[in-house]
């Protein structure tokens, strides 16, 4: 009994993220309000809806994919907000297109070419941290370095994509049907 105990334990210990955490906050955010890109949003997370952005000349060309925890979409239908801890992954990818028997030309996301991270921060636990701001932390990953946060700071790398978003918490739920209440 003792030795199936204590493999259930490891084998629970094994599936945990592998960075400190700041208390119960967020698995994603260690002591320090660091954030890591977590692994299995596509198929740990819930889907909230997608943006195409098909201008060739735009840095933000690609199929944006957004995704949350299933606890933190049934918060936000519940109460019209995101929960203090909630992640958001947004994840670019590669735009191809090609004559298909539905359409020409028909246009999908391929490669990932990067992914945008923002953890909910209700209690403004990180003061200071330049990656830390209105109520949200902010991180960049880019494909050739998917652990390194290359974000500086929320207000230089995120902001201005996210003023638009202001009265709605930073985030464009109107292209989230996953939000919609039931």
């Amino acid at each position: 009994m003792k030795a199936v105990l204590t493999r259930a334990l490891l084998a629970s210990a094994i599936a945990l993220p592998l960075i400190a955490t700041a208390g119960d906050f967020s698995p994603y955010v260690d002591a320090k309000g660091g954030i890591s890109r977590p692994t299995d949003f596509r198929t740990g997370f819930v889907h909230l809806g997608s943006y195409a952005v098909l201008d060739e000349k735009s840095a933000a060309r690609g199929l944006h994919d957004v995704y949350t925890e299933k606890a933190s979409a049934e918060h936000y239908r519940k109460t019209g907000q995101f929960p203090d801890g909630a992640t958001l992954v947004k994840e670019i990818r590669k735009l191809e297109t090609s004559a298909m028997t539905t359409g020409d030309p028909v246009v999908w996301g391929s490669d990932a070419a990067v992914w945008f991270v923002m953890v909910k921060d209700a209690k403004g636990r990180f003061a200071g941290n330049p990656l830390w701001g209105d109520g949200w932390g902010w991180a960049l990953f880019k494909a050739d370095a998917p652990a390194t946060n290359g974000a500086v700071s929320y207000e230089a790398d995120c902001m201005g994509c996210h003023v638009p978003a202001a009265k709605t918490d930073r985030v464009f739920v109107q292209g989230y049907p996953t939000l919609k209440p039931r």
